[in-house]
């Protein structure tokens, strides 16, 4: 599917991006894979590990998707963009909010125009669980982006084709919590917000080759969602310093007790494919039937980290974090 392709990943230096990057280019012959992010030291320092003499289809494209023209220009002769590119800690955005509007929703919109206007033909983004029922501005601004990308279909007339991917909490990635513990089990203790709280899991491995597999089967309009493990971080912070004590320090603001993956509105338009959920869109031309085999899911029914019939054994979960470093 990516063979001979040229491909362009949004936010292409954080965790998703470099994970991607490594496997693309180690399973698949892309014709050019451009690495498009704002921070030229972590293109430097990517480029240490990707460089163009190892790999000479690989580019470095420095630029911000809040500036349209710049992706117009990165786009050019694109076959498929992977949206990574947000601003995703939760404080900073509670307190800088319309920096997380500029990003996370009109960035995204210049991303449809631009792919549109470029003739790119299939966009994929990468969204998250607390973009359902949304409590703070982070996961609100990743809801819209949703809608966004899921309408852009619209617009597109076929020519372009927009879906999404949603899954929960990355393992590992660049300020989650497991780096987090790493570091303060250092002082003998660990702050936990809740002891009831719980939350889905995925590693990067797995979110890139869910993407990868969605870049391939979607027709546009979809929200992928993955079948995966939830886990309690009171147990994740037992198994990564068993003889820490632990320090319920309260929720903090825009933060929940559990994630939901799929709402219960979200539910009567869902098909249960296997291993993932197709969240079908609301479109006249949509064809619930034929698009998807699977079957529909029950009333009522919510996809949440507290109701998950998949947990992740500790034993699963030690082995997951035991080479992630604190960066």
């Amino acid at each position: 599917m990516l063979n001979d392709k040229v491909i362009l990943i949004t936010g292409g230096t954080g965790s998703f991006g470099k994970k991607c990057t490594e496997i693309i280019l180690k399973s698949y012959k892309p014709k050019k894979l451009i690495i498009f992010s704002r921070d030229e030291l972590k293109q430097y320092e990517m480029q240490q590990i990707f460089n163009e003499k190892d790999y000479p289809c690989i580019r470095y494209f420095i630029g911000d998707i809040r500036s349209k023209d710049r992706l117009y220009r990165g786009f050019y002769g694109v076959d498929y963009v992977i949206h990574t590119a947000a601003l995703k800690q939760v404080p900073a955005l509670e307190y800088n909010p319309f920096e997380a509007v500029e990003t996370n929703i009109i960035g995204a919109q210049n991303i449809i125009d631009a792919a549109i206007d470029s003739d790119v033909k299939k966009v994929i983004f990468v969204s998250t669980d607390k973009a359902v029922n949304p409590i703070n501005l982070y996961g609100a601004t990743k809801l819209c982006a949703e809608k966004l990308f899921v309408t852009g279909n619209s617009y597109a007339g076929g020519k372009t084709k927009f879906s999404v991917v949603r899954y929960g909490n990355v393992v590992g990635s660049r300020g989650s919590v497991i780096p987090f513990f790493l570091k303060y089990k250092q002082n003998g203790g660990l702050p936990i917000t809740d002891p009831r709280m719980t939350r889905f899991w995925i590693t990067l491995e797995q979110g890139v080759e869910f993407v990868i597999k969605c870049i391939e089967m979607m027709h546009g309009g979809e929200i992928f969602v993955p079948k995966i493990p939830s886990m309690k971080i009171v147990d994740l912070a037992k198994v990564i310093c068993p003889e820490c004590r632990i320090e319920v320090i309260g929720i903090r603001p825009g933060e929940k007790v559990h994630e939901v993956l799929i709402s219960k509105d979200e539910a009567r338009r869902t098909i249960d494919a296997g291993d993932f959920f197709v969240i079908q869109p609301n479109f006249p031309y949509w064809n619930f039937e034929a698009r998807y085999n699977g079957n529909p899911l029950p009333d009522e029914y919510e996809y949440t980290s507290d109701n998950n019939n998949k947990w992740l054994p500790v034993d699963e979960l030690k082995e997951m974090i035991k080479d992630i470093r604190i960066e």
